[in-house]
């Protein structure tokens, strides 16, 4: 295969003088780039893309930070401090 784009007939040529054994190796390269082929064109992002993308994730529609307080006091336990208590109870 001396050019640049070989033809059907060229690289069934080539096919034809491996070994079997790297026939395997060669069915898996051809299902990824056939698995590349029909996968949908994913959009580039830039970094600032990105980050648009994911702005307002985790947004609230009140500030938590103003109740931030009453929120901990519900989390722990006075007693026990930080847990989970698989029962149901804090």
């Amino acid at each position: 295969m001396n050019t640049l784009t070989p033809t059907r007939r060229q690289l069934i040529d080539a096919i034809n003088k491996l070994p079997s054994e790297v026939l395997p190796e060669l069915a898996n390269f051809l299902s990824y780039l056939q698995f590349k082929v029909e996968l949908p064109p994913q959009p580039k992002q830039s970094g600032t893309g990105f980050l648009l993308s994911i702005a307002g994730i985790g947004e609230a529609e009140e500030d938590l930070s103003e109740r931030d307080e009453e929120i901990l006091a519900e989390e722990i336990d006075p007693v026990r401090g930080w847990g989970f208590d698989h029962e149901g109870q804090s």
